[in-house]
């Protein structure tokens, strides 16, 4: 269900009434009275941001010093509530060069009337796009002296660009060089027994783009997921190509996808927006490559000693490298002293977060390091309490590999005007959740 949203109100810290804008007259013109007396005054602001008063849901959220509530009277979507309030307020952000507080709606009170009747219709949110709306609303709002300067863009066809079918792009660019930069982000979430089994093991990446080319291209994306090759070999009528190929789970496209042909064909093509955005994201719950495999071995010398030994293998291949590695390895609060050995890299006690922090600048692949650390611990006279210990922690980033084993197999552009393209693509794995427990 949307919003049906009855009214919105733009409160200062006071709860004085800086705009509001009624949109059903479901509500009475006192609801604000209630949100200052029974949310304001009780100082239940941070509690929770949706409150029922009555019969009335408020949903409330603080920008800068501004408290922005929508006021609802029957069942709403609460995430779609919260979005508008976040595409609004930046919206509202690109008109006044960046600045949302009290003095910039004082000051462009009569413009955000304007764009509030343009943005929601009859409590129903409409077309966010600054893109789009600065295309028929030409008004520039009061700027604040410390916001960058606006850039002149040439205004294409408003008509073309509300109506049509590709409303994030607006017609007429040129680029003296077309160029396409593509990006794999890959989030690698690992839990790990201290037997070496794995617990949890699953990869949430996303697809970034930066595209500077001219006109209104047609990009075409392949990748070596399973459904996309056994679909394109159905329609080539061919055999499937051998080789790796992966399942992607829960993928979500940005809008400029063509989603029917994606469901016939399983082909991401789309019409890009110019600039960078977020093409998809997915995620891979199995044939997870993990980059690294720590070895952790702990050994309790009585009850003032420990003796800790961690060695980490890097798996991926041996002309790669991971960039900014560091391996967290948990001691008890009462250490008193350490004496740390590695092999590769820089480590050292950290009292502030009870660990020895292992650093190694540039790990190289197919290589291992290992750490050696005697540890000694202040006596104390309580009687010892078994405990799990914390896990094992690790930081890093490995250029070129993707933990999913997640490959672009082409990137096409089609223009009309038949020019070149070059295309870039990176991949990046980073680490998200890491953990081994020792």
């Amino acid at each position: 269900m949307p919003v049906s949203a009855s009214a919105i109100y733009f409160l200062n810290l006071r709860g004085d009434v800086l705009i509001n804008r009624l949109y059903r007259d479901d509500v009475g013109g006192n609801m604000v009275d209630a949100f200052r007396l029974h949310i304001m005054q009780t100082k239940e602001l941070g509690t929770c941001p949706v409150r029922q008063i009555g019969g009335c849901s408020f949903f409330y959220m603080r920008i800068s010093n501004v408290y922005i509530v929508i006021v609802v009277s029957s069942n709403a979507n609460v995430a779609c509530a919260f979005k508008f309030v976040v595409e609004a307020v930046n919206l509202f952000k690109s008109y006044f060069g960046g600045a949302f507080d009290e003095d910039a709606i004082r000051n462009n009170f009569v413009l955000i009337y304007e764009l509030l009747d343009e943005i929601m219709d009859f409590g129903y949110p409409q077309n966010l796009s600054p893109e789009m709306l600065k295309l028929y609303i030409t008004q520039e709002g009061v700027r604040s002296p410390f916001s960058s300067k606006p850039t002149d863009k040439p205004v294409p066809n408003a008509t073309l660009q509300v109506t049509g079918a590709v409303g994030w792009r607006r017609e007429g660019l040129v680029y003296k060089k077309n160029e396409v930069f593509l990006d794999i982000v890959e989030s690698v979430n690992l839990l790990m027994s201290s037997k070496g089994s794995v617990l949890r093991c699953d990869v949430t990446g996303k697809i970034l783009m930066k595209c500077f080319l001219t006109g209104m291209p047609d990009l075409k994306l392949g990748l070596n997921d399973k459904i996309g090759l056994e679909k394109e070999a159905e329609i080539k009528s061919r055999p499937t190509k051998s080789g790796k190929t992966i399942e992607l789970d829960d993928v979500t496209f940005h809008q400029c996808v063509n989603l029917t042909r994606f469901n016939s064909e399983k082909t991401v093509s789309f019409v890009p927006p110019d600039g960078e955005f977020e093409l998809m994201k997915y995620r891979i719950t199995e044939g997870v490559n993990l980059p690294f495999r720590v070895l952790p071995t702990i050994k309790e010398l009585g009850r003032t000693r420990m003796e800790v030994n961690v060695k980490v293998k890097s798996v991926f291949g041996a002309k790669m490298f991971a960039l900014g590695v560091v391996i967290k390895v948990p001691v008890p609060k009462q250490t008193a002293k350490t004496s740390v050995q590695v092999t590769s890299g820089r480590a050292k006690y950290n009292a502030s977060m009870d660990c020895l922090m292992w650093k190694i600048r540039k790990f190289p692949g197919q290589t291992e390091s290992t750490l050696s650390a005697e540890v000694e611990l202040i006596s104390t006279i309580a009687e010892k309490k078994s405990s799990t210990r914390p896990p094992i922690q690790m930081e890093f980033q490995v250029p070129m590999f993707t933990a999913s084993g997640l490959r672009v197999r082409f990137l096409k552009v089609w223009e009309k005007s038949g020019y070149n393209t070059v295309e870039w693509v990176r991949y990046i794995t980073k680490a998200g959740s890491y953990e081994i427990r020792c």
